[in-house]
């Protein structure tokens, strides 16, 4: 894992705020429509797209970069694209990160 990537990946509010929603999706998002468990297949981008108040784009390219740093993980399922916590990579990033602090 690069540290590195990740702390540039996070250092943009709207990029920590997602990664922070998705480590509880039912609490943060409104995932009742959704057509998949939130908690299972992660949450549809239109969805954190809304949330976020950013355009689509956009929100696409924050969650591409937080994919690249490896704290997120995308489900296809049909038309959609589904993003969940990589909780291994996080937790992967604290110990790092700890250990090389």
């Amino acid at each position: 894992m690069d540290l590195n990537e990740v702390i540039k990946a996070l250092g943009n509010p709207v990029r920590m705020d997602i990664v922070r929603w998705l480590k509880h999706p039912k609490t943060h998002f409104d995932v009742a429509d959704q057509l998949v468990d939130a908690d299972k297949e992660g949450v549809c981008v239109s969805i954190i797209q809304e949330k976020a108040g950013l355009s689509q784009s956009t929100v696409s390219v924050y969650l591409a970069a937080l994919q690249r740093a490896g704290l997120v993980k995308s489900n296809r399922i049909g038309a959609w694209t589904y993003y969940q916590r990589d909780e291994a990579n996080v937790q992967l990033f604290l110990t790092q990160l700890s250990a090389d602090l």
